[in-house]
């Protein structure tokens, strides 16, 4: 299967406005495992004083920090404005559809993670898109 390349990637002032700008970020796949790279890239984002609402179908709670089953299941008053999605491609379209629902602000995909389709789709309804790019690379940048 070959990767797909973003069509429209983000710039680097986009990706600096968003991580200057929104601090609420909903991590859709975040393990409770410590060894995976969505439990570091989210504890990383923590630590930098990011608030992390886990979404995770079975845990409880990951990093100290309450997990819902899904985006839709997480309260209005939490203010979600990233979606940050560690899921495979095929996998993004329905969490975009629930991004767009909770009136997110911000779709992130994170590295290797790529559908062109559903980043339109998120465009389309107002949201902002990143696409194949690592969270936490992208704060070191700044």
């Amino acid at each position: 299967m070959q990767c797909e390349l973003p069509e429209n990637p983000s710039s680097p002032d986009e990706i600096r406005g968003i991580l200057e700008n929104y601090r609420v970020i909903a991590v859709v796949g975040l393990s409770p495992k410590p060894d995976r790279p969505s439990h570091r890239v989210s504890a990383y984002m923590q630590e930098q004083g990011y608030r992390i609402i886990p979404v995770h179908p079975i845990a409880e709670e990951i990093l100290g920090e309450k997990a819902w089953p899904s985006l839709e299941a997480i309260p209005a008053e939490e203010g979600v404005e990233i979606v940050n999605l560690f899921r495979p491609p095929d996998k993004v379209p329905p969490h975009v559809e629930e991004a767009i629902r909770i009136k997110a602000k911000v779709v992130w995909m994170q590295e290797g993670i790529v559908n062109n389709e559903a980043a339109k789709r998120a465009k389309e309804a107002g949201l902002e898109v990143v696409q194949g790019r690592c969270l936490l690379k992208e704060h070191k940048l700044l």
